[in-house]
């Protein structure tokens, strides 16, 4: 199968994050918010299958020292072909050397540990869905 990367918000179907989010079983906000998300990141990268995005991750940073990642997705059927792998080096290449920090849903947390994360012993989080959160086994 071949995939297409896409590096920028032009041209970006909103509504196709919000259901690959929905597909990953992740959460997701309404395609605006989405979208405001993705143009104020420092890096963003789209996996196309076709017209479908089937993937996607985005960081911020603040260009010194520090950055995170999040809504890194790849829906289920294109899981385990890498393409998770090539999105999240796409976007640590483009926000360089710093500390990065990221979320990672139940069950995934051996594929960062591939990549060279470590578990967070001292990390807290404050949510605007925080019991669905919890109920997700994220926060205890």
């Amino acid at each position: 199968m071949e995939y297409r990367i896409k590096e920028d918000c032009k041209g970006i179907d909103w509504h196709q994050i919000q259901t690959a989010l929905r597909e990953a079983g992740m959460g997701s906000y309404d395609h605006a918010r989405h979208r405001r998300a993705f143009e104020n990141s420092e890096a963003v990268v789209f996996v196309y299958s076709g017209e479908r995005i089937i993937g996607f991750g985005r960081a911020i940073s603040d260009g010194a020292y520090q950055a995170a990642v999040y809504d890194m997705v790849v829906t289920p059927e294109h899981q385990g072909r890498g393409l998770g792998r090539r999105i999240l080096e796409t976007i640590l290449k483009k926000v360089g050397p710093c500390n990065v920090i990221l979320y990672a849903s139940p069950g995934k947390e051996g594929f960062y540990e591939a990549m060279g994360f470590g578990r967070l012993k001292t990390g807290m989080g404050s949510f605007l869905r925080h019991q669905e959160k919890r109920d997700r086994g994220m926060v205890e």
